[in-house]
């Protein structure tokens, strides 16, 4: 091992350290302040959230962040396995000396890919069975039997498989065959497949796993549409989910690009919010387009990703990448599999560590998102649709503040509602 490969080992290690020290040390932060605040509901809640909701939704936040520390510990075990202890070595060798060269220089690569995916997959089975069927089950949030569990599962490995190992092998051939530009003609590649994406996944993807029907409550329609043309926004349609029959959570949200968009509701929302309520949180999404945080946040992915194939295309000419990670190059083949695995799995350690800046500008355009839906609709209606969204999904009211910073997307509700006029207790009056 050279020196620069030696540096480098050390430094993936201390930031796999850091990483879930850090982790950790955020979740034990959640932990305790949840659990401190457990006994008692925020004064600014106290007319609107009762005790049993307040502790319901602390019991399942404190589940979450403990089964949560067990997953970390498990993905650090599991990262370190495949890096410094051999396994990704151990099966591009395998692969390598398995004959599958002799049908094509793509196969043995693509097989890598696949296998480390298949892999990877069955050894997060048990935490996703244990997450659906015991801890959302403990709360009572799961709907599904495990044939419909199994059901999406299939569908998802084979929706990943017909298209993602197109993709993948189209990405490894420009890899080997674009010469030393190829990381700027694949990012293109890759940015153009998720554009195709957002237009395809609505009416082809979503369909698999989902039932799609319209909505035929004539009245939440006209209203719909009425607040819709107010705001100067078309979509193709208006649909009812059935998420239902996999959770009791809620949500309404926008999917689709350009002439493709949908407004689509959960029934379980149509279930809990009444009409106004609906428009309130349906003005909150559309407050998202209206200030363009759809194209920003591709904007940013965009920049992001072309930051990162550059980056890939200088580390896969690196040997001490891959020794460094506990990986022998082949001498013979291609080692763009290699380097694209290796990449996707250190780049994690290092961008956790500037999570805090994206999810403050998440945690912005939430805000910027209320406010449009304030102007467009009643307040007190989009308080009160939280409130019950809040309450119904069990997210808990006294999040830790650090915690909040590095994790939350969204703002905790004490900040959400604190910036809305009139106050949560007289939305409830």
């Amino acid at each position: 091992m050279t020196d620069t490969s030696l540096v480098f080992t050390l430094l993936f290690s201390a930031m796999l350290v850091l990483g879930l020290l850090t982790k950790f040390y955020l979740a034990t932060r959640q932990i305790r302040h949840v659990a401190q605040h457990r006994g008692q509901v925020p004064a600014a809640f106290a007319s609107t959230i009762t005790l049993a909701s307040h502790q319901k939704a602390a019991d399942y936040t404190l589940a979450k962040a403990r089964f949560g520390m067990l997953e970390m510990a498990f993905a650090a075990t599991v990262l370190l396995a495949w890096t410094l202890l051999g396994g990704i070595d151990t099966l591009n060798r395998a692969i390598a000396h398995s004959g599958l060269a002799a049908y094509g220089a793509l196969v043995p690569q693509l097989a890598l890919l696949a296998a480390f995916g298949l892999v990877s997959g069955l050894l997060d089975l048990p935490f996703a069975l244990y997450k659906t069927f015991r801890l959302e089950e403990r709360f009572g949030f799961n709907k599904m039997t495990f044939k419909l569990w199994l059901a999406d599962l299939v569908k998802s490995t084979l929706v990943g498989a017909v298209v993602g190992l197109p993709v993948m092998a189209l990405v490894l051939w420009l890899m080997g065959s674009a010469g030393e530009g190829w990381w700027l003609w694949t990012w293109a590649v890759w940015m153009g497949f998720n554009l195709l994406v957002l237009v395809l996944f609505p009416t082809v993807i979503a369909p698999l796993f989902n039932k799609f029907k319209p909505l035929d409550d004539a009245a939440l329609k006209a209203r719909v549409t009425a607040l819709m043309q107010r705001c100067g926004f078309a979509a193709k349609g208006l649909f009812v989910m059935d998420g239902s029959k996999r959770s009791a959570h809620a949500n309404a949200y926008f999917t689709g690009f350009g002439a493709a968009k949908r407004v689509v509701f959960y029934d379980t929302l149509l279930k809990q919010l009444n009409p106004a309520e609906v428009d309130a949180v349906l003005a909150h999404e559309l407050g998202h387009f209206k200030h363009k945080h759809i194209i920003k946040r591709i904007a940013v992915m965009f920049a992001m990703s072309l930051v990162g194939f550059a980056l890939l295309g200088w580390l896969s000419t690196q040997v001490w990448f891959y020794t460094g990670l506990g990986v022998r190059p082949n001498l013979t083949g291609a080692n763009d599999a290699l380097a694209l695995l290796l990449f996707l799995m250190v780049v994690p350690l290092f961008s956790f560590f500037v999570s805090p800046v994206l999810a403050q500008f998440s945690r912005q355009h939430e805000f910027e998102a209320d406010a449009y839906a304030i102007s467009q609709t009643d307040g007190r209606d989009l308080q009160s649709a939280l409130l019950k969204l809040y309450k119904d999904n069990a997210s808990t009211l006294t999040p830790d503040p650090v915690y909040v910073k590095f994790y939350y997307s969204h703002p905790p509700a004490s900040e959400r509602l604190g910036r809305m006029n009139p106050s949560p207790e007289s939305a409830a009056a």
